[in-house]
């Protein structure tokens, strides 16, 4: 090989994802756009993470605000375009919803469980939000103005993804549905003495083994007074996640003097089991009410009122 060769084995691998052309959009209803199986990030020995994006036709002058959002399945299983069980059978989707609105949408990958441990999932998803931020000219995005939306294990890592810090511009508000905020005390089902659990595969041992490591995986932990503006909605029969998971995080960040508007659910279980569809609606509704408030410009301290 001579001097300024590149070694074969660079040439035939596919290019880097910062630098990798995007793949060919398909369109749907309203003019929008989606790329499906856009890489972002690649670990060695590893599948590639991906996301897909959902662009509206932007007929405005200002960059689209963007909602990252964040699969469930317990930190073991699931799919990045999966907002729950609810809204599987919707026509249009929950993310054709949302970008009708006026709202990118990308969701991401993340290593699993079985794959790697905490914090492997928050980093990938922070590698999503750079990915993105390098391609957000040739993407129509302002990061500025970007929401965090997960449900169940989604949501406990969207809310790590807004209370701790990381470079680049910070979510501006999230959106949770029924996430797990702390990994270090028992709660309904979750026993921190177990080998077993979800949370416990997640950390890689026993939370009350690891005390250390619980401690930062759980959001409760990281609530400070300039959290950005929180919507936390939960079931109040959930029978996987206890409701005092959302009720303990709301009530710190409103101690801290941070935004947080919590809504509770009657007689409704994990993944909105229970729950009437007008009440999922509802719920959907409200959420994205919550993040066009918060990414509109000079919306300040949101809220949900």
């Amino acid at each position: 090989m001579t001097a300024g060769q590149r070694p074969l084995r660079d040439l035939i691998a596919a290019p880097r994802p910062d630098v990798a052309p995007l793949p060919p959009a398909a369109r749907c209803a309203s003019g929008i756009r989606v790329l499906r199986g856009v890489p972002f990030a690649e670990h060695a020995g590893s599948r590639p993470l991906e996301l897909d994006l959902w662009l509206p036709e932007n007929t405005g002058r200002e960059a689209l605000p963007l909602v990252l959002f964040v699969h469930g399945g317990a930190w073991r299983r699931g799919r990045r375009d999966d907002m729950g069980m609810r809204t599987r059978d919707w026509d249009p989707g929950p993310f054709a919803r949302i970008a009708a609105a006026g709202v990118a949408v990308a969701c991401a990958d993340y290593r699993l469980s079985g794959e790697a441990h905490f914090p492997a999932p928050v980093d990938d998803l922070r590698a999503a939000l750079r990915w993105l931020g390098l391609r957000a000219a040739e993407l129509d995005l302002d990061m500025e103005r970007t929401v965090v939306w997960g449900e169940s294990a989604g949501g406990h890592l969207a809310s790590l993804l807004a209370l701790t810090p990381h470079s680049g511009p910070a979510p501006v508000a999230a959106v949770i549905w029924y996430g797990p905020a702390d990994l270090t005390i028992a709660r309904g089902p979750f026993d921190p003495q177990s080998s077993t659990t979800p949370e416990a595969l997640l950390l890689g041992g026993a939370p009350a083994s690891r005390p250390d490591l619980a401690r930062d995986a759980s959001p409760l932990a990281h609530a400070h007074p300039g959290a950005p503006a929180f919507l936390l909605v939960h079931g109040e029969e959930d029978s996987m996640v206890a409701c005092s998971h959302s009720r303990d995080l709301a009530a710190r960040l409103d101690e801290l003097g941070a935004p947080v508007h919590l809504r509770t659910v009657p007689g409704a279980d994990h993944g909105w089991h229970g729950a009437t569809p007008a009440t999922v609606e509802d719920v959907f509704d409200q959420s994205l009410r919550f993040t066009r408030r918060c990414t509109r410009r000079g919306a300040g301290d949101a809220g949900d009122r």
